[in-house]
């Protein structure tokens, strides 16, 4: 019997969105998955999950003891007030973990998820510079600002390099997918908005911009990322090379908006003059919330664990379009698309089905 392409699949992240995508997806592919977690949720069968902290060194060690992955995806980070502590937070996570990995000395290929704040800037200097003309394209310079997604790349080529193995980096744009207590999910914490403004009979309010409102958009859909970087995990073409990730298609909210708002049953309220964001839109619904959840019997009574109005906030009040271009990923063989609007629709519909929406 042959080797699976993926012998032994190590998920940095799995319960996050883009993490859980992917143990999904290998699931059934053959080989051993196993997915990292600081709080790991219920694993798909055929796979397991060890429980670690990227922080903790000696920790991380033990949990990681005796498991020698061929391929591992990164799909982890931590956010903290400042750029300068999310660099070295988030690099020393990098580096534990390559730590604890080394001395196995069965790494092959290191898949890493960043963003398009590559071409825009870290949070606190948030598209001030000088943007890059749409479609964002693999090849432009990193912009000269402090950047952790910059330190992470990095960290990860000089650890491939030690280990002989390859790399790619998955630059995405707003991740859609299913998990909860995810810091950056846009179609959660859009449904948890819904929901409230159908339970007080409030109109679904766009939050963000007049440039996002009528301008040109993408995003990326998790199991379509998952797809990405296995492809680019087991295609000898896609080695040590750098990719932006998005569906595939184009689409302004203004048409989407109120697709999202009758799927959802609510009366959608467009751009009108300035942005108008949920931390001052949805200010003080805990309560609200809770007893929706109490009510339908929800899994998920905490709204800070299902809705981040502060990262909607962040990608729909930017003033300038934003979108990326997948032409290397096309000219290296990756076929895969996604439509926008179905994509978020299959999403909402999933958080309904697993009662964290109502």
């Amino acid at each position: 019997m042959s080797e699976p392409e993926i012998p032994v699949a190590l998920v940095v992240g799995s319960s996050g969105i883009t993490g859980g995508a992917i143990v999904r997806l290998l699931a059934d592919r053959g080989g051993e998955v196993v997915g990292l977690a600081r709080r790991p949720g219920e694993a798909p069968a055929g796979t397991r999950t060890v429980a670690g902290d990227l922080l903790d060194p000696e920790g991380l060690a033990a949990a990681l003891d005796g498991i020698a992955p061929t391929h591992v995806f990164y799909t982890s980070w931590s956010k903290r007030d400042t750029e300068d502590e999310n660099r070295e937070v988030n690099t020393a996570m990098m580096r534990n973990l390559f730590a604890a990995l080394e001395p196995a000395g069965s790494v092959r290929h290191v898949a890493l998820v960043t963003g398009l704040k590559h071409y825009l800037g870290p949070f606190e200097a948030y598209g001030t510079g000088e943007v890059p003309d749409t479609p964002f394209r693999e090849e432009e310079p990193r912009l000269d600002v402090a950047n952790f997604y910059y330190d992470q790349e990095d960290e990860l080529f000089a650890a491939a390099e030690r280990m002989g193995s390859t790399w790619s980096v998955h630059r995405s744009h707003t991740v859609m997918g299913f998990a909860v207590g995810n810091a950056m999910n846009m179609g959660l914490t859009i449904g948890a908005q819904a929901a409230l403004c159908r339970e007080q009979d409030r109109p679904f309010v766009f939050p963000g911009s007049d440039a996002q409102w009528n301008g040109v958009c993408d995003v990326t859909d998790a199991d379509l990322l998952a797809e990405h970087m296995v492809w680019a995990a087991t295609s000898p073409a896609a080695a040590d090379t750098a990719f932006n990730v998005v569906n595939g298609d184009v689409f302004r909210w203004r048409h989407l908006w109120p697709r999202i708002a009758e799927h959802l049953g609510v009366r959608p309220e467009g751009f009108e003059g300035e942005p108008r964001p949920l931390e001052q839109q949805m200010a003080g619904q805990e309560e609200a919330w809770a007893a929706i959840a109490r009510r339908e019997g929800l899994v998920e009574p905490d709204l800070s664990r299902v809705a981040s109005w502060w990262h909607t906030d962040a990608d729909l009040g930017r003033p300038f379009e934003v979108f990326a271009d997948m032409g290397r990923s096309r000219d290296l063989g990756f076929t895969g698309h996604r439509r926008t609007e179905e994509s978020v629709l299959r999403a909402l519909d999933r958080y309904r089905e697993a009662r964290i929406l109502p």
